[in-house]
């Protein structure tokens, strides 16, 4: 569990030897925790985009086409494949309601669908007939939004069917799109690199370069975040390019003060350029599809790698979470789909305990080693310390004969703080054996847990304090005061194995 609140920097805080087995045991199950349910391979050609609304997936493809499977079985339907493109179709998106499925195509259209018989509602030219690259559907379905080759962007009305507005970017060609869960904006990528954000009004709210060499795909994330300092509340945007990189900006729900972008994080793993990005319904996940041909599952919240699928034989085109289960549809240029279904309790198992391997100083990598760095005010001192090769046992280790001698840090200032940060690392291991570790002990009631339990918000709790929170009408997290997306509580086994292992060696 991790005691601090979503988006703060992990507590670095050391823990016992059995508690350290009882974690890793779960985390070599991570196997079992997405399983490949399904593979489609209707299409004749790439697949460039899928899509879910609440009880159907909709898949395009470089064949011309736009296919549609039902959930339930995963059959497709009667009146699939859609056929009306003269050329490639790049993008499908449903609308809210899931009634009207849009697809947009390199033969300048954007096409509007009847989801129930298939038929065709309208066609929607580009202006100048410009190869269209993404399409959106506005989060209250009054727009769709449009994007081409020749860097135009246009905002339809999706009841009239007709032009509302237009604008362009100054170079490259749309290729990303996503809409702000709450107020009247949206955001494009081009295959220049710029994330440019707009209003209702097509007004460029702010523009920056994103992604050196060019982005490919951008979410939000449907789910508010609290930054749990000011009680300030965000939404977090991903970013993915040929770059190979994955970024993560938040965007305050607030406009008070008006528009704010700021950028957050930086996520690694993949060694090729990323096609493709998504958040899963509850904003705990991110997928991302890859040139390397790999997907990887993310932990938002702590920013780590759950688990990698390697499926697919060719590049990663697409991926995409279905709105209201954990269900992940990944399209790639080996011409198929594949349906993932995560395990829910093993998921929250896994995501609670990987942030509990990473407190123990003495198994810090380098990478972890670089992080507290971070977390310390001392980024300056990264290179130096990776060189060198200082992981959390180097770390420890650490004397001021060491780090101007062999590190060459000469000033004595900053050799003076890096030691007083060190030291307060080994009285936190010097204090353990004497102290209740802090995720034992259960933030309702604050005392140790002896049943506990995880909550849809992804910490651990007392099951009975947890009950009884939830019984009074509180549908809270006690963690982060966000909504929880559901009052299920799961057994953390895992965790009780490991009290009761403490328990036992520290009796007196």
């Amino acid at each position: 569990m991790n005691t601090g609140h979503q988006g703060c920097p992990p507590t670095w805080v050391s823990q016992s030897a059995e508690f350290r087995l009882a974690v890793r045991d779960i985390l070599l199950q991570g196997k079992n925790m997405v399983k490949l349910i399904h593979t489609l391979a209707d299409h004749g050609d790439d697949v460039n985009y899928c899509a879910f609304s609440s009880s159907l997936l909709a898949t395009c493809s470089l064949d011309k086409t736009i296919r549609l499977y039902s959930l339930s079985d995963f059959t497709e339907l009667p009146h699939s494949p859609l056929k009306f493109h003269t050329y490639a179709v790049h993008c499908c998106c449903f609308s809210p309601s899931g009634h009207i499925l849009a697809s947009c195509s390199t033969d300048g259209t954007t096409v509007l669908w009847n989801t129930q018989n298939g038929q065709t509602l309208a066609v929607l030219e580009q202006p100048r007939g410009s190869p269209v690259r993404v399409c959106r559907f506005s989060p209250d379905s009054t727009c769709l939004v449009s994007g081409a080759a020749d860097g135009t962007v246009v905002l339809w009305n999706a009841q009239s069917y007709k032009l509302h507005r237009c604008g362009s970017v100054k170079d490259g060609s749309l290729v990303a799109c996503a809409f702000s869960p709450s107020r009247n904006l949206f955001v494009t990528g081009s295959s220049c690199g710029d994330l440019t954000v707009w209003d209702d009004k097509m007004k460029c709210l702010h523009s920056e370069k994103a992604h050196d060499l060019g982005i490919t795909c951008c979410d939000f994330s449907s789910q508010p975040v609290s930054d749990g300092e000011q009680s300030l509340q965000f939404f977090r945007l991903a970013t993915c390019g040929q770059d190979c990189q994955i970024k993560i900006w938040v965007v305050p729900l607030s406009h008070i003060l008006g528009f704010e972008l700021k950028y957050k994080s930086t996520l690694s793993g993949h060694c090729a350029p990323i096609l493709a990005c998504a958040f899963s319904h509850n904003g705990q996940l991110l997928v991302s599809g890859s040139v390397d041909k790999s997907v990887i599952v993310y932990d938002i919240n702590t920013e780590n790698i759950l688990h990698t699928l390697t499926q697919h034989t060719r590049y990663v085109t697409t991926c995409a979470f279905a709105p209201n289960i954990l269900l992940l549809a990944t399209g790639s240029m080996d011409k198929t789909v594949n349906i993932w279904q995560f395990d829910l309790e093993m998921l929250c198992q896994a995501r609670s305990t990987e942030d509990q391997l990473k407190p123990f100083t003495e198994d810090w990598s380098e990478d972890d080693v670089s992080t507290w760095l971070c977390t310390q005010e001392l980024k300056d001192l990264v290179g130096v310390f990776k060189m060198n090769n200082i992981d959390g046992k180097e770390l420890l280790n650490l004397t001021k004969e060491s780090l101007a001698d062999d590190l060459k840090i000469e000033s004595l200032g900053l050799r003076s703080k890096v030691l007083r940060k060190i030291e307060e690392l080994r009285t936190q291991v010097k204090t353990l054996s004497s102290e209740i570790p802090d995720e034992f002990i259960c933030p309702i009631t604050r005392e140790l847990m002896q049943d506990p339990v995880i909550a849809s918000d992804g910490y651990s709790y007392e099951k009975e304090a947890m009950e009884n929170w939830i019984s009074k009408k509180k549908r809270t997290s006690p963690m982060t005061n966000l909504v929880l997306p559901s009052v299920v509580l799961i057994p953390n086994r895992t965790l009780k194995m490991a009290i009761d292992r403490w328990l036992e060696t520290h009796k007196k």
